[in-house]
């Protein structure tokens, strides 16, 4: 069997503006990866690991990778080009981590996370409606502020939990809200990593994410690794291992 050539379009999937890599002549895919950037990136800024994950995932088997654009431009904030989920502080998160105001990191609900989370949840649906897909054939993943969201939406946002679940330098914030109903994601197959040295979210506080699923029955693959605030080489290889479990699935 040849291997499948996949193109990219940008296109808007509800109210976000998305690149979409899916096969030529647009065949349905047999799964679908949703993986969102972090705060302050520009919208296509994952796009670049598509072609990795592809290679490893799916050179037999369709499937559809999507990285939508955050809503919010920080232009206005002196970053052209930049976007964000929601709209947060740096140097408050770190000055706050630095003076173990931990809850403070931990409990805090950002304003706009709940906007945020209807939107992404919205262009989740048409991405999987428009391949008659359900979240079981689903790999929902995100990096710094998209991995708090990719959370949110797993927990709080999308009908049935995703059958996979891929958090790079996230943290455990929402705390109150989300240990709740953190057992629905049991049956997820769940991977985390985190820089050993990351000064924008430490890594206690992805260890604290992990610790929250953990208590709660989640299996968690967790990767520390010897750099920053970064998506290592060793996650990559792990999500298009797992893409390629989801799609090789009857």
């Amino acid at each position: 069997m040849s291997p499948i050539k996949y193109h990219a379009v940008r296109e808007k999937l509800g109210a976000l503006d998305c690149v979409s890599i899916r096969p030529e002549g647009n065949a349905p895919s047999v799964a679908v990866g949703v993986l969102c950037h972090g705060f302050g990136a520009g919208g296509d800024d994952l796009v670049g690991l598509a072609a990795e994950i592809l290679q490893v995932a799916a050179p037999e088997r369709p499937v559809t990778l999507i990285c939508p654009a955050a809503p919010l431009s920080l232009d206005a904030q002196g970053m052209p080009g930049s976007r964000a989920w929601w709209l947060l502080s740096i140097q408050r998160l770190i000055s706050a981590m630095e003076n173990g105001r931990y809850e403070q990191v931990r409990e805090e609900v950002p304003e706009g996370i709940a906007e945020a989370r209807n939107q992404l949840v919205n262009t989740i649906q048409l991405a999987l409606q428009a391949n008659g897909l359900n979240e079981s054939q689903l790999l929902l993943g995100g990096f710094s502020q998209g991995a708090m969201l990719a959370v949110e939406t797993a927990l709080l946002g999308l009908a049935q939990p995703p059958q996979q679940l891929c958090l790079y330098s996230g943290a455990l914030i929402c705390e109150l809200r989300w240990k709740p109903v953190a057992a629905r994601l049991k049956a997820t197959t769940i991977y985390q990593s985190h820089g050993r040295i990351d000064p924008i979210l430490p890594l206690q506080t992805g260890m604290w994410l992990r610790d929250m699923l953990q208590d709660a029955g989640c299996a968690v693959k967790f990767t520390e690794f010897n750099g920053p605030h970064t998506i290592p080489t060793t996650a990559i290889e792990q999500t298009a291992h797992m893409l390629a479990t989801l799609a090789a699935a009857p």
